[in-house]
């Protein structure tokens, strides 16, 4: 494939995208606060041109190798202003993955993607061209102006539920895809949900898992006694399941303010997810944006709200 370099100009993006979303990551439950619409929103500011590339040419799935992080050594780590700047990755977030049900509601169906409207999503996701990207190839492209494939995707999976492991896995592994599992530690092991041994499947597949806290607490109501149960105990019991350091988190509903980032860095967090606002002016890293797939979603929906979304 060859390289392309692609330019990060300040360009407003068009709103006429009406997102069907609510852009809220839960699954199912009882959503204290209303979220932010899956609106594409711009972020960025001029700045110089930043490369994003296919390294040695290569093609098919570029997660699946062992991937070396960076950070180490001299190198600069790029400013805000920098990482505003660069061409953003698409990110995709899935809840459930099923079949609808007659008791399904209109705003439950936002966060269920019938298992055939999914297999259709990734199959033209490969055909596409796209490569998927795990967590510390986005941190060193943002960070350190890594190269990424040009046609480069995440695929994010909030709240455990078992269709993930039972529709989605096999899906990712027919295409050569990885994906990130934001694991909320309360389901772990309940009906319709995960088993410890299935995220420890998904982690030794080369699959990330992140913190989705423990009980989906909305963090802006973050008192001092919630850091040890949503985000302390958590990263420990994935990091005894997966044998793997928690570095990434994503925002229960999408949901976040500035004053809990440094909270959330003490606590080892390299990066964290959000959905579709604004990133924050000072720190990027922990305010990345990604969209959700409703159900209702066509493939061409997807593919145009990816290249709306994120420029």
């Amino acid at each position: 494939m060859k390289k392309r370099v692609l330019g990060t100009g300040a360009c407003l993006l068009s709103l006429s995208l009406a997102m069907t979303a609510l852009s809220s990551c839960g699954s199912g439950q009882d959503k204290s606060e209303s979220p932010a619409g899956n609106v594409a929103l711009n972020d960025t500011t001029p700045s110089s041109k930043t490369a994003i590339e296919n390294p040695a040419g290569k093609t098919g799935d570029s997660s699946s190798m062992a991937y070396r992080p960076l950070g180490a050594g001299n190198a600069r780590m790029a400013s805000a202003t920098e990482i505003i700047a660069r061409k953003q990755v698409p990110i995709l977030c899935y809840h459930q993955i099923r079949n609808w049900k007659p008791t399904d509601s209109k705003v439950a169906k936002d966060y269920i993607v019938p298992e055939e409207q999914f297999r259709a999503q990734m199959k033209s996701l490969h055909d596409s061209g796209y490569q998927t990207i795990l967590p510390d190839q986005l941190f060193d492209y943002l960070a350190y102006g890594a190269a990424i494939p040009e046609k480069s995707v995440i695929l994010t999976f909030d709240d455990n539920d078992l269709d993930q492991y039972t529709v989605a896995y096999p899906e990712l592994k027919k295409y050569g895809f990885k994906g990130v599992f934001f694991i909320m530690t309360v389901s772990m092991n309940k009906p319709r949900y995960m088993s410890k041994e299935q995220i420890r499947e998904l982690s030794d597949a080369g699959h990330v898992i992140g913190s989705h806290t423990w009980d989906h607490k909305n963090v802006k109501k973050y008192e001092e006694g919630d850091w040890p149960v949503q985000i302390e105990k958590p990263s420990r019991q994935l990091e005894e399941i997966t044998g793997k350091k928690i570095e990434y988190f994503a925002y229960p509903f999408g949901l976040w303010k500035p004053e809990v980032i440094p909270g959330l860095k003490q606590r080892g967090m390299k990066a964290a997810f959000q959905l579709a606002d604004k990133r924050d002016p000072q720190d990027p890293l922990h305010s990345i944006r990604r969209i959700i797939v409703p159900g209702q979603w066509s493939v061409s929906t997807m593919h145009r709200a990816m290249r709306n979304s994120f420029q």
